[in-house]
């Protein structure tokens, strides 16, 4: 169910307890600014969701409210899973869904890896 980007940060959320360790989850790559691992329902041969360690709702919050540092380690982590997982020579694609139109269901921000196939048009005509 999408949820609305506006309302304050949840720290029930799944995401939040992935980060405290409450539910387990198959790690890509995890530093001081963000986690890596698998999607539990891959859309492409290679799905990673990247998070933030912070409590950020979506990535207009993140934008506004995050340090610089949380933001350059955050979008520095993205690249080195992308690199690590050898998506760069044959391409891959970034998602942040962000709000209710877009279908965000996750209210911690979050950015979807796509890689492993040609994966067509952007947006479904």
């Amino acid at each position: 169910m999408p949820i609305d980007p506006t309302l304050p940060y949840d720290d029930q959320n799944i995401f939040a307890k992935i980060l405290r360790g409450e539910i387990p989850c198959n790690t890509v790559f995890e530093d001081d600014w963000a986690l890596a691992f698998h999607d539990i329902n891959p859309q492409a041969p290679t799905h990673v969701l990247v998070i933030p360690k912070g409590a950020y709702v979506s990535w207009d919050d993140f934008s506004a409210k995050a340090s610089d540092a949380e933001i350059a380690g955050f979008v520095r982590a993205v690249g080195q899973v992308s690199r690590a997982l050898g998506l760069v020579e044959p391409g891959y694609r970034l998602l942040a869904n962000i709000g209710m139109d877009s279908h965000q269901e996750v209210p911690h921000l979050h950015v979807h890896i796509f890689g492993g196939k040609p994966l067509g048009p952007m947006l479904m005509r």
